[in-house]
């Protein structure tokens, strides 16, 4: 028989979001140097000031794994500001585009979600430069679950 999963951990990660608890907000990327600015209902902001060599390729550019994991905390911090106590939320897809190469410099990223349904929900994000270039934008689909 399949044991339970226990979720309390994630409600709680959960609430601190929609609390706009910044500072309690953890994760293994902010050791990149990501961090969050705002959560706000149904929207996150971003910052990653600095990028480290290993998110570069041989060319010096910022690989698109690196700038995929930066999508995907802002798409699952702007969810997560919708789901009540005992949802949980997991992408189902999403799609990014690459705007333009990116070199190592401050980057802002934004997501919000667009319309969430009982068991859906539709988000856009994306990366500018410093100077407010847009260089990725990201849209994407996320299941939502109860239990």
């Amino acid at each position: 028989m399949a044991e339970a999963i226990n979720r309390g951990p994630l409600t709680e990660r959960n609430r601190l979001i929609k609390e706009n608890r910044i500072a309690d907000y953890a994760s293994p990327n902010l050791a990149l140097g990501m961090e969050p600015v705002v959560f706000a209902a149904g929207s996150s902001r971003w910052l990653w000031k600095a990028q480290p060599a290993g998110a570069l390729n041989p060319f010096g550019t910022l690989q698109g794994g690196y700038l995929a994991v930066f999508v995907d905390e802002l798409l699952s911090t702007a969810i997560a500001s919708v789901l009540e106590d005992g949802e949980w939320a997991m992408t189902a897809e999403f799609k990014i585009n690459f705007l333009r190469a990116l070199t190592p410099a401050p980057l802002e990223g934004s997501a919000r979600v667009l319309r969430r349904t009982r068991t859906l929900a539709f988000l856009e994000a994306q990366i500018a430069t410093e100077s407010g270039q847009i260089a990725v934008t990201a849209s994407s689909t996320w299941a939502v679950m109860k239990g």
